[in-house]
């Protein structure tokens, strides 16, 4: 099981190592779902994991809000994109969408482009498109060669025990061909009973080690 644990600063990473994570969201700004960490974070934590044979996954998000980007935002995770990928991170967790909550086709094949090589998430995003369509956009995420998809499988907020029937049915439609992330209430406390009832090898959280 690769516990995924979601980190803002470098302080907590080798603790949060040494407690069992395998592998670390780097973001900032966790109260408003995070964004993008300062280049002294992201260099530092990049080195340290390296040096410990974990991997990094940065967010790259300019702000918090919603997922409706401009083309100058889009601009600005283009670089932030370059960047982390210079200092050595492993992947990159980005998600854009259309006023429609619909993908962003065209943002999220210019982010791809410039994230070649690097594994990729599509974040929580996914869980504000609407649920009529979020198997059309598991297959348009699996075309166009992201890795994985963090969600909670419900409304932010709802308890993710509730959600576990809906990250089910995830699971089976993308049938191996994408990694469904669960995420978004998931602690050491309810780990187990959580794997216990839905088929994953991954899961993420902020308290996922205790």
């Amino acid at each position: 099981m690769i516990k995924e644990v979601c980190v803002e600063n470098f302080t907590d990473v080798p603790n949060v190592i040494s407690r069992g994570a395998n592998r670390i969201e780097l973001c900032d700004n966790l109260a408003i779902g995070g964004t993008t960490v300062s280049h002294g974070v992201a260099s530092k934590t990049i080195s340290y994991c390296k040096s410990n044979r974990i991997k990094v996954m940065s967010m790259v998000r300019p702000r918090g809000g919603n997922f409706v980007y401009t083309n100058e935002e889009i601009e600005i995770m283009l670089e932030e994109i370059a960047h982390l990928k210079q200092l050595g991170t492993d992947g990159v967790v980005f998600g854009c969408l259309t006023d429609s909550d619909w993908i962003d086709e065209h943002a999220m094949v210019y982010l791809l482009t410039e994230a070649k090589g690097l594994e990729v998430t599509f974040h929580m995003a996914f869980d504000e498109i609407k649920p009529e369509n979020q198997f059309a956009a598991i297959d348009w995420l699996v075309k166009n060669g992201v890795n994985r998809i963090l969600t909670h499988g419900g409304p932010a907020g709802s308890p993710i025990e509730y959600n576990l029937h809906r990250l089910n049915k995830y699971i089976d439609y993308a049938a191996g061909r994408i990694i469904i992330l669960p995420g978004g209430g998931i602690s050491s406390r309810n780990l187990d009973e959580i794997t216990h009832k839905i088929n994953i090898s991954e899961a993420h959280g902020t308290k996922i080690v205790g």
